[in-house]
């Protein structure tokens, strides 16, 4: 079976590094490269990039650290969407190594 994935969008960069650090402090996880997207109505959101932090490990594990996660962002700039997919297909596996990081 393949590992559980946590998919946690949050507006901005620093926002993305605080919820990543706290939810790989709070269980055994690790993350796969970052997203981002800068959606049409940018210019009206708290800060106009989206990110994504992908978490990866059992399915308690992501679970622990998307509750962390998602609890850091919280107190910053907040969260977009979060979800949890504890058995995603190869095809989804290889999106999760996709990312707009950098391109520009």
């Amino acid at each position: 079976m393949a590992e559980a994935v946590g998919i946690l969008e949050v507006f901005g960069l620093v926002c993305a590094f605080v919820a990543a650090d706290a939810g790989c402090k709070a269980a055994d996880v690790h993350l796969e490269i970052f997203d981002k997207n800068k959606p049409a109505n940018a210019d009206s959101l708290p800060v106009p990039l989206l990110v994504t932090i992908k978490f990866r490990g059992s399915v308690a594990a992501v679970n622990a650290a998307m509750e962390a996660g998602i609890r850091a962002a919280e107190g910053l700039t907040g969260v977009v969407q979060h979800h949890v997919i504890a058995n995603p297909t190869p095809d989804a596996q290889k999106m999760l190594k996709i990312s707009a990081l950098d391109k520009d």
